[in-house]
């Protein structure tokens, strides 16, 4: 699948994979909540605010439940970078000077079905500092991710579900 996306080859030891999940909702209703940031409060555990266009190159301002101080949040601004419809939604926080973190995340989407599809996400970080981003955030980007992709699992079929009672 990534080969399809034209998907950067991103180095195992500054990249986190969320786990895959496997939801009964078609791939077009799993974007649907991927791509509706207004209402990403209602079930995301981890981006619990979000804003944009998101048009290649505009920007994404998230507010983030930080991980490591419960009941904290943080705000996040990061650049859409890709975009497939139905498969691949990417944003990335360019290298800085000011900021020398730079990282991308990758929402993938893979439909197995016209009512099934999987669903993983990456974050790799990069530069001179990714390989100390990994090892202090690693471990809690992954728990966030792995929470997002239960969260939207959930989200998607209880939409789905109520879409196909209602016909």
């Amino acid at each position: 699948m990534s080969d399809e996306l034209n998907l950067p080859d991103y180095p195992a030891d500054t990249t986190v994979r969320s786990e895959t999940v496997t939801i009964d909702a078609p791939a077009s209703v799993v974007w649907e909540v991927l791509t509706d940031l207004p209402n990403y409060g209602r079930w995301n555990p981890f981006c619990i605010g979000a804003d944009s266009t998101l048009e290649i190159g505009d920007p994404i301002n998230m507010t983030l439940l930080n991980y490591t101080m419960p009941g904290q949040t943080a705000p996040n601004v990061e650049y859409i970078c890709a975009k497939i419809p139905n498969r691949l939604i990417s944003w990335e926080l360019l290298d800085n000077p000011i900021w020398p973190y730079p990282a991308r995340r990758d929402q993938i989407i893979e439909a197995i079905g016209p009512d099934r599809c999987r669903y993983w996400s990456t974050d790799a970080f990069f530069g001179d500092n990714g390989i100390h981003v990994m090892r202090f955030c690693g471990p809690w980007v992954k728990r966030a991710f792995d929470d997002s992709a239960l969260a939207l699992k959930a989200r998607a079929e209880a939409i789905h579900a109520a879409r196909t009672a209602a016909a």
